[in-house]
């Protein structure tokens, strides 16, 4: 691992401050960073801990919803009451993720920053654009069975690992942080940058921003929410797809919908055209196979990675038969 200097601001401005260092970055649980540090993906100058800053409360908001620190670890935050009574997929989404040590290291604002788990992008002998832009994207010819199939470019097909802000789609959440010229929020769906010509860019966040919170709206129908997530195994695994769900059904009609996706492209994938197939539509299999259709049509395969298609649409339909029964 390459030497670096390390360190521990008491305050935001002055993790700000340091932040503002050539080859500076911050780390909170390291769960993710570390990891990238041994393999060579990731070498900073600077390495700045945040842990003493005060972003580890999660809260009401005056105006409804819940207001969460951007250190809270990801085991905090899936046992909640108010996050497993209001936001339960949020909580489920947590609990899928990881080992429970690396849950209790792990931290909300992490969780979202993380970076690809894509093998091209960990291997330093092989190319990708998203570790260094031009190189070209060996993945597309290689071993990409979990990779993209929506919203990809011919420079990058990695995806989104977050589990976290698959959930946090469905929820209209929006991320608080500190930039230089001041505070700001943005949208979680703004958040998120789909690869296009520049997939080193994860986010749309300015560089050195430092996030604070994670704000969930006051939103009833987020508290029949559920999660669930398909992998090669068991647990400690990354999806091979995941559906984040909400459902509004009267009289057997669906009155609103909220759907999300995980591990089928760079960022958390709402799935706005199902959403709207849905809305007034019966809440029947059909119903939601059409749905998921509308979705799918989009989707865009490689030669392994076809799978996720069928997958995909039969785990929406079962997710959502589940919110009706």
């Amino acid at each position: 691992m390459k030497p670096f200097v390390y360190e521990r601001p008491d305050d935001a401005a002055g993790a700000l401050a340091t932040i503002a260092r050539p080859g500076a970055t911050y780390l909170a649980g390291g769960t993710n960073l570390v990891d990238l540090m041994k393999l060579g993906v990731a070498a900073p100058d600077v390495v700045v801990d945040v842990n003493a800053l005060p972003f580890h409360g999660v809260e009401p908001s005056p105006g409804g919803g819940l207001i969460i620190g951007a250190l809270v670890p990801n085991s905090d935050l899936a046992r909640h009451p108010a996050v497993r009574t209001g936001y339960p997929a949020v909580a489920e989404a947590l609990l899928s993720g990881a080992s429970g040590q690396l849950r209790n290291r792990a931290t909300v604002a992490g969780n979202l920053m993380q970076r690809t788990r894509c093998r091209y992008f960990q291997d330093v002998t092989k190319a990708c654009n998203k570790r260094e832009p031009g190189s070209g994207c060996d993945a597309r010819e290689g071993e990409h069975h979990d990779l993209a199939i929506l919203g990809a470019s011919p420079q990058c097909v990695a995806t989104n690992p977050s589990d976290l802000a698959v959930a946090l789609s469905i929820m209209d959440a929006s991320v608080h942080y500190l930039g230089p010229h001041g505070s700001a929020a943005i949208s979680v769906h703004d958040l998120f940058r789909r690869p296009g010509d520049r997939p080193d860019h994860d986010t749309s966040l300015p560089r050195g921003a430092l996030i604070t919170a994670v704000m969930l709206p006051e939103l009833p129908i987020a508290a029949g929410s559920v999660y669930r997530k398909v992998r090669d195994r068991a647990s400690f695994a990354f999806a091979a797809g995941s559906v984040a769900a909400a459902l509004d059904v009267r009289d057997g009609i669906v009155q609103e919908a909220r759907l999300a996706w995980g591990a089928v492209a760079h960022l958390p994938w709402r799935a706005w055209a199902a959403e709207r197939a849905l809305r007034g539509a019966p809440a029947t299999v059909a119903s939601f196979e059409r749905a998921a259709d509308a979705e799918l049509s989009a989707a865009r395969t490689l030669r392994d990675n076809g799978y996720k298609v069928p997958l995909l649409r039969n785990l929406t339909v079962e997710v959502l038969r589940g919110l009706v029964r």
